[in-house]
């Protein structure tokens, strides 16, 4: 099943100290959202992503901000069972198509939606989403792209998921709201778990 399908909103998450990476997991699985990307944003992450394969086994943990080819590597070693990046360059595109798993390249605008549709890469990340035009301009990208989908992911708030769920070519969402950091310092994985619960109803 397509990554787009699995769940309406997936959390992107940033993890600072990873202690929190398993309790974190688990309370948005709880509430409702099983795929998680991890992005690769803080020195643990990579630690993190493994803990979670390791300790959550039903939770279909991903990597984010995959850049290089040394990032593909390390997130497959640790457990990662997708990537995700915020663009896409050639030679990146090349080392995602030979990862063995599944994979949701960047692209912001027309251009490159169709440079990757013609490799047959037609399920990407729309990013950064509200920076570069939000629901607006992937409306207009469904009439001359309608076999495009996207999961659009940066600036989104939980009141603009319906917005972008309503679009027939976005499949789910992204946000980092589901985590909040003070809400992973103070350990309130109750309140993670109620995000998670809300977002996945707006499906």
């Amino acid at each position: 099943m397509s990554l787009l399908d699995l769940a309406p909103v997936i959390p992107v998450v940033v993890i600072d100290d990873v202690r929190t990476a398993v309790p974190v997991a688990r309370a948005l699985v709880a509430g409702g959202l099983p795929v998680i990307e991890v992005t690769l944003r803080t020195d643990c992450a990579l630690e993190a992503i493994g803990r979670i394969a390791a300790e959550v086994p039903e939770a279909v943990i991903g990597a984010g901000t995959i850049r290089t080819s040394d990032d593909i590597a390390g997130s497959l070693e640790a457990g990662a069972k997708f990537l995700v990046s915020p663009g896409t360059t050639l030679s990146l595109v090349e080392a995602l198509e030979s990862s063995g798993v599944p994979f949701l390249p960047g692209a912001a605008t027309a251009s490159e939606v169709m440079a990757l549709a013609e490799r047959g890469l037609k399920e990407l990340k729309f990013f950064p989403a509200e920076a570069a035009g939000g629901v607006a301009y992937l409306k207009s990208l469904a009439g001359p792209l309608p076999d495009v989908r996207f999961c659009p992911t940066g600036g989104i708030r939980a009141s603009s998921v319906p917005d972008y769920l309503a679009l027939p070519n976005v499949g789910c969402v992204g946000g980092s709201w589901l985590t909040p950091a003070d809400a992973l310092a103070a350990g309130d994985w109750g309140r993670v778990e109620k995000l998670a619960a809300d977002a996945a109803g707006l499906g």
